[in-house]
């Protein structure tokens, strides 16, 4: 998000920052100009992602301080916003006119994660990954203020972004079949304007040969986002070689990944094994458990552990806000706190 230097609010710098950087195709516009996507290329190991992350980050830093305003990784306002301004793009417009307050109130970022998967496996993946989503959104949790107040939760985003008809958790699909026809209907029945709406926690990517976990929200420490991805894939290669993944309802899914987002890591989290409460540490360590061999295979798995350990330790992005406000008492200044870990994290 771009906010101004001096008060904190956010401002609609996008358009300047995309122009910086027209030579740029991991820089795009999103659907407000307060707001502003970066993407890595396709990367190999958590380096070449470190190093992708930090890259987009001071693409858009530089971009927004040229403009007057400062780039924070932020998933939601934190301070109150009077005004949405839209992008001006065609699609963008439509979806405003079409989905009235849902698209007023998206003023979110997330972060996305593509893992390619061969076509046999993508269906068993999407169904395959769904229980362990909620720990992800639990570990990336950095939004308990929502336009100038404490929501009482560590991922607000998580619940905005759950209103749009064809978010959160689906049913499981069974094959590439299935996929198509509830995907197809729920467009036709107007869910979403095309297949860049359909909003599941995981889905197909309709560009790349990838499944896409979109259930976490953007992180202000680089190693965060590392650590995600590198879960996120590791979930992706043990679900595409799993014969029968555990079957879930989606109606407990959703609630699971309530719960995660409610309490973040500072309390009990819905086991993906045992399906009862437990722990965060303990659920944490299941889903390690769980996707070891792909960890392993990777050579993901030291990284892996020690970012967890220092994440569990400090808390989340949630608990940093938190904590920034109650030794100031003062939002503005969860916001500055915001900017300045942003921009050391690619200085």
């Amino acid at each position: 998000m771009r906010v101004d230097p001096d008060s904190g609010r956010l401002r609609k710098a996008s358009h300047e920052a995309v122009r910086a950087n027209a030579a740029d195709e991991e820089v795009e516009h999103e659907l407000f100009l307060q707001q502003i996507e970066t993407s890595t290329k396709p990367c190999l190991d958590a380096g070449d992602l470190e190093r992708g992350v930090r890259a987009g980050r001071r693409a858009v830093g530089e971009a927004a301080a040229a403009a007057g305003a400062r780039a924070v990784a932020m998933a939601t306002p934190v301070l109150r916003q009077e005004d949405e301004h839209v992008t001006p793009k065609a699609r963008y417009r439509r979806i405003r006119s079409e989905y009235g307050e849902l698209a007023r109130e998206a003023l979110v970022c997330a972060m996305h994660v593509h893992v390619e998967v061969a076509d046999d496996e993508a269906v068993r993946v999407v169904d395959g990954i769904r229980p362990w989503l909620p720990v992800l959104v639990a570990l990336s949790a950095n939004s308990p203020y929502w336009q100038g107040r404490d929501t009482g939760h560590a991922s607000w985003r998580s619940q905005v972004w759950g209103r749009w008809p064809t978010a959160g958790a689906a049913e499981p699909f069974g094959d590439a079949a299935a996929y198509r026809s509830v995907t197809e209907r729920m467009i036709e029945w107007g869910g979403g304007l095309d297949p860049g709406m359909l909003y599941f926690d995981v889905r197909l990517s309709q560009l790349y040969p990838t499944v896409e976990v979109r259930v976490a929200d953007v992180t202000t420490e680089v190693e965060d986002a590392v650590l995600v991805a590198l879960l996120a894939r590791a979930l992706v290669s043990t679900a595409a070689a799993e014969d029968s993944p555990q079957s879930w309802r989606a109606d407990l899914l959703r609630v699971a990944g309530w719960r995660a987002a409610r309490l973040g890591l500072a309390g009990t989290l819905v086991h993906p094994v045992h399906q009862r409460l437990a722990p965060a540490r303990e659920v944490v360590e299941a889903l390690v458990e769980h996707a070891r061999p792909a960890l392993e295979d990777a050579g993901d798995l030291a990284l892996v552990t020690g970012s967890l350990e220092r994440l569990i330790a400090r808390g989340t992005g949630a608990t940093r806000q938190r904590s920034v406000f109650e030794a100031t008492g003062d939002l503005g200044a969860v916001v500055s706190d915001l900017a300045r870990r942003t921009e050391e994290s690619w200085a």
